[in-house]
């Protein structure tokens, strides 16, 4: 990955987000037997699949960290595999379904300024500790012995920050380890939130321009299944380290404003004049 340095930040963070994904397989009785599938009221789905979590840097597109396994793997225990390698001094935004408060006080404490931020509630139970404004309040969650059982660094109380904001006659609510209102103002995070999509752009970027629409992997055994997506994720990953560079050649030009189609077609059309040319000549 390219130096986190050069990626945009807000107030000294990397902004990154998590999100899950899922994929179709060949439906092969190896593949169903690996990774299962969905089921409905005529019984299990036609296709297998695979769960994917992904972390995204969100001004470039590229994926910092992946994990996958079977379709019945729950998202959090796929989560919980990024931690370790979460990088420093980043704030990850994440959907609602990602909300334990386990996962996040880990997060936050295995590393240095590993922030999280992720939609609240409708019925958080917190109690205030001090009000930073009218709609910025310092608060404290109650952890439950379930949660305290499967997460045993999770203490009793952790303190969060809950703040809101009406957008659009809707009150939009987050919650966030963020708890410095002199570093990290209030009037922006709330806004921030909605960068999120922004990895749900590149799974989209994955599935229509590098598999061509087709959506379901070519592979029909499961080692085969694993190795076509660890190459997927590479393949896209290269494109876009690609364009990262492109656009710092631009001024006032972000990674993620460039067409990824039209990137991935000149790196193939790059990748197919290189028989034509001298091999001394490709390095520049």
């Amino acid at each position: 990955m390219h130096d986190s340095n050069e990626h945009e930040r807000w107030c000294g963070l990397n902004l990154l987000a998590v999100d899950g994904v899922v994929w179709r397989t060949q439906d092969t009785p190896e593949n169903r037997e690996s990774f299962g599938s969905g089921e409905n009221q005529h019984g299990k789905t036609s296709f297998p699949q695979l769960r994917m979590v992904c972390q995204m840097e969100l001004t470039s597109h590229l994926l910092v960290n992946s994990a996958f396994d079977s379709y019945k793997t729950n998202e959090m225990i796929l989560a919980e595999q990024l931690i370790e390698r979460t990088p420093n001094h980043s704030l990850t935004l994440f959907d609602k379904g990602f909300y334990s408060l386990g996962l996040l006080h880990r997060w936050n404490q295995a590393g240095e300024q590993r922030h999280w931020l992720i939609p609240a509630k409708k019925d958080l139970q917190y109690e205030v500790i001090h009000s930073l404004g009218r709609h910025d309040k310092l608060v404290r969650l109650t952890t439950t012995p379930q949660a305290r059982k499967k997460f045993t660094d999770l203490p009793d109380i952790i303190e969060a920050r809950l703040m809101s904001k009406t957008v659009k006659g809707k009150l939009c609510r987050v919650l966030t380890s963020m708890t410095d209102p002199m570093r990290f103002p209030a009037s922006e995070i709330v806004d921030l939130y909605s960068h999120r999509c922004e990895i749900e752009l590149g799974y989209r970027e994955m599935k229509q321009t590098l598999l061509n629409s087709s959506y379901t992997l070519r592979s029909k055994l499961p080692v085969m299944v694993k190795q076509e997506l660890w190459g997927l994720l590479l393949a896209y990953n290269l494109i876009r380290y690609a364009m990262m560079q492109a656009a710092y050649r631009i001024r006032g030009i972000w990674p993620n404003q460039l067409s990824f189609a039209s990137s991935s077609m000149a790196v193939i059309g790059f990748l197919m004049t290189t028989p034509l040319t001298s091999p001394g000549t490709l390095p520049k």
